[in-house]
């Protein structure tokens, strides 16, 4: 396994949370293979191999089963992880015993919203719905939901809390995805309120890590550390302004798994870096100051016409404050920096 996820692995399943939760208990996780899930899938397959006797069984569904087996590379000699690719816009059969259900099946990348708005929107809704009747079936023991900060849409605060919401005009096509993660939240909401299933949501800022898809990814953030990996000028496609807040994955991670076991039924949380609020530019600017070795230069210019993906034009959005799921215990270890160079290292290793 790469040292650098290796290393979060170990700092992750060394926090102070109640790990035993999770014994002899059944998993499953939907969108496996995405940046953020693959860390909950690596986590609990790092639990069984480093505790054996809490015999977590991990079963991860996603699309690709090719994709899954060369991430998973490391867990597939294990009989506790099983691959899958279930279809959750279809009703889930599946016999046995469910305790626990991460949903975080969604195309997160705005390169989608243009042009597969209906594909953005059905995970997030029809997905969500079968797996909260799964949930029900089952009489799990806690259901997490992967939202986003998006929900939070335009707000005159700098600073809010998960009960404040901005606004989201639902005739923008962008807004596919933050509405149906709306919608989604309201959908945990309303099963945790109506059948009593214990739902919990997260809302993670724009988190980045080993995992990123350096190839298909075309987050700003995930095309300047492929920039960097790949020795190409880091080319801005703006005027560099845009802030955005920034979390490496092992805190993320941390922050899930946080409140997926300490959390409060039915509640949303916010997780970030406080203290991970930077712009575009300066982004840009700091990840190839981390290599002065690479003689790199950033490049800021428009994008094309034929550039399918659709930016968020709020300038300064608002920071989701973390204050909430720091009251479990949740605090982030690395800076903006410390992480991005560990993500870029991860790569050339």
């Amino acid at each position: 396994m790469n040292e650098i996820i290796r290393d979060d692995l170990e700092s992750i399943c060394n926090s102070d949370l109640d790990w035993e939760r999770f014994k002899d208990r059944t998993v499953l996780i939907s969108g496996a293979n995405g940046m953020l899930a693959s860390y909950m899938v690596y986590t609990l397959a790092y639990l069984n191999e480093k505790n054996p006797h809490l015999n977590i069984k991990i079963i991860a569904l996603c699309r690709n089963l090719d994709k899954a087996r060369a991430r998973f590379s490391d867990f597939l000699n294990s009989p506790l992880l099983q691959i899958s690719d279930e279809n959750i816009l279809n009703k889930i059969n599946i016999s046995e015993d469910i305790h626990y259900i991460i949903h975080a099946a969604s195309p997160a990348s705005p390169q989608f919203y243009g042009i597969d708005p209906v594909g953005v929107i059905l995970p997030n809704v029809f997905g969500t719905r079968n797996l909260l009747e799964l949930a029900r079936e089952k009489q799990s023991n806690g259901f997490l939901f992967f939202s986003s900060g998006e929900v939070s849409g335009t707000a005159d605060k700098k600073v809010i809390t998960e009960s404040e919401g901005g606004y989201l005009d639902p005739t923008d096509i962008r807004n596919c995805y933050g509405e149906s993660k709306r919608m989604g939240e309201n959908m945990c909401k309303c099963w945790h309120h109506q059948y009593q299933v214990p739902t919990i949501v997260v809302r993670p800022e724009h988190t980045y890590g080993p995992t990123l898809d350096l190839n298909n990814d075309k987050r700003v953030f995930s095309e300047f550390v492929s920039d960097v990996v790949n020795n190409r000028d880091i080319k801005v496609k703006s005027d560099g302004r845009p802030v955005r807040t920034f979390c490496y994955i092992s805190d993320a991670t941390d922050g899930f798994f946080r409140a997926l076991l300490k959390g409060k039924s039915g509640e949303s949380y916010h997780v970030g870096n406080s203290a991970g609020q930077m712009s575009v530019g300066n982004l840009a600017e700091l990840l190839i100051s981390l290599f002065p070795e690479k003689k790199l230069k950033v490049i800021y210019e428009g994008r094309g016409q034929d550039d399918n993906y659709l930016e968020n034009k709020n300038n300064i959005r608002p920071m989701l404050s973390t204050a909430k799921i720091e009251e479990l215990g949740y605090r982030c270890k690395l800076s903006v920096r410390d992480g991005f160079y560990r993500t870029i290292q991860s790569f050339l290793k």
